[in-house]
């Protein structure tokens, strides 16, 4: 349950009659009828259902936002505090916001998390979600969708999901909140199993990229087999591991080895597109060096080996795996124990490409957002922000990850240590498992009015972080 006091019903009405009598007007200028109490898609009125009034939030009353008392359970930098912007959504994966600033969440599929088979209780798979009052909290949300997964992005008058084996996108016009038909299939036959997260990004010249991640750890003929050798030349590559590129606006496509942009990246459920254009994504790094490599590598080595990693991604680019990884102690790719490297070696590792930005081993990053918003203090758009879901496998020392940090950056490389930004999530440091934290950091975007959200799917907890200045 929210931490957060409700609004006064009175005052809250009374904000709601004011923002229905402004479009009330506006539609009455433009001659359009944003008001009229006929039926929606869904076959409701606009009296019985907040979310079929047409969302102009913008021009809504504002409301200052009562920051939750605990900040909803996370620690932030002094002069930053939180809402709890929508509790309890189900497993809260990828967001993305609408220019009038509705977020669409993607929430996980119902085999990964337990839930019923619709992979959402309650129904849909997609939360969309509005602030009417700007509060900081939503008091509107809609759900649709068939099948949950991770992936989610917005085009104008579509909304593009994860949907598994497939992409979809459903036709969402402006200021609505449920689709206005079924969902059109843009891709197909996506390969599943392993990390079956898909991701996805889009440039906004027509391009789709989707992550497909690696079916292994390292592509060994046993996977995550004692001593188990690699496969040469791991013939996975053709078909996982990698970003595939699709034309966002043509539907029909079918997933094939054709159509891989880049290579050699084991898992890159934090993609996004930068400000400038480009592709970028922070890749999960291999497991169990110690585990499986005993005589080469000690369990310390094995929890901090090897680094998460942060990079750009241009068209024909290999960065490494399985046959490489990164180690932050040398600063350089090596030579991976499946194939014949020792920890020391770097072999066909000087050919694949590097990071511009590195990270402790086994936090899983799971979001990259570029702060593009005002309202956060300037420094924060010379960076990136980057949600790590937590570790599992770092003993024998401490389980980390389960925050969100800040990289500063100068001229595309990382300038200097990361900071922690969003700290707390797991609930203290007997929590820092998997299976025990109670919130885990997935999502991360930009609200309209400059905000951050970030999404949790162990809870299904949504934050939206401010900045006030108040130390």
């Amino acid at each position: 349950m929210s931490v957060l006091r409700a609004s006064p019903p009175d005052a809250l009405r009374s904000v709601r009659r004011l923002a229905l009598l402004a479009t009330s007007l506006l539609s009455a200028a433009c001659g359009g009828d944003a008001t009229k109490t006929g039926a929606d898609s869904a076959g409701r009125t606009a009296a019985a259902s907040d979310s079929s009034t047409a969302g102009a939030v913008a021009g809504a009353p504002a409301v200052t936002p009562a920051c939750a008392p605990d900040n909803g359970g996370i620690t932030l930098p002094a002069g930053f505090c939180a809402t709890v912007f929508f509790d309890s959504a189900g497993g809260a994966r990828h967001l993305a916001v609408a220019p009038n600033g509705d977020v669409f969440v993607m929430l996980q599929a119902a085999q990964n998390r337990g839930a019923d088979e619709s992979g959402q209780k309650g129904g849909g798979t997609i939360v969309a979600l509005r602030d009417t009052n700007r509060d900081g909290r939503a008091d509107t949300h809609e759900r649709f969708g068939e099948r949950g997964g991770t992936g989610i992005a917005l085009a104008p008058g579509w909304v593009y999901a994860d949907q598994g084996p497939t992409i979809v996108r459903y036709p969402v016009a402006a200021g609505q909140l449920r689709p206005s038909g079924a969902a059109e299939t843009i891709v197909t036959g996506l390969p599943m199993g392993g990390h079956a997260a898909h991701s996805i990004a889009l440039d906004g010249k027509g391009t789709l990229f989707v992550n497909v991640g690696s079916l292994t750890n390292s592509c060994q003929q046993k996977d995550r087999g004692n001593a188990s050798p690699g496969i040469d030349p791991c013939v996975e590559l053709e078909t996982r591991a990698g970003v595939w590129r699709y034309r966002a606006d043509q539907a029909g496509q079918r997933f094939s080895p054709a159509e891989r942009y880049a290579t050699g990246i084991r898992n890159a459920v934090a993609m996004t597109i930068a400000p400038d254009g480009q592709l970028w994504v922070a890749q999960h790094g291999r497991d169990q060096l110690f585990q499986n490599w005993g005589d080469r590598f000690t369990a310390e080595q094995s929890a901090e080996l090897p680094a998460e990693e942060l990079f750009p991604v241009k068209e024909g680019e290999d960065f490494g795996w399985p046959y490489c990884y990164y180690d932050p102690t040398q600063a350089k790719l090596v030579l991976a124990p499946e194939y014949g490297g020792d920890g020391r070696q770097v072999g066909r590792c000087a050919e694949k490409r590097g990071p511009v930005a590195t990270f402790p081993a086994h936090w899983a990053p799971m979001s990259v957002l570029f702060y593009t918003g005002r309202q956060l203090p300037a420094r924060y758009r010379d960076g990136v922000f980057i949600a790590f879901h937590g570790s599992w496998n770092r003993a024998p020392r401490p389980q980390g990850g389960y925050q969100v940090v800040f990289q500063p950056m100068r001229d595309g490389r990382g300038a200097g240590q990361f900071e922690p930004f969003a700290t707390g999530f797991a609930g203290g440091e007997s929590r820092l498992q998997p299976g025990q934290a109670q919130h885990r950091p997935v999502g991360l975007a930009t609200a309209a009015d400059g905000g951050i959200y970030v999404t949790d799917d162990a809870r299904g907890r949504i934050w939206k972080i401010v900045y006030t200045g108040q130390q």
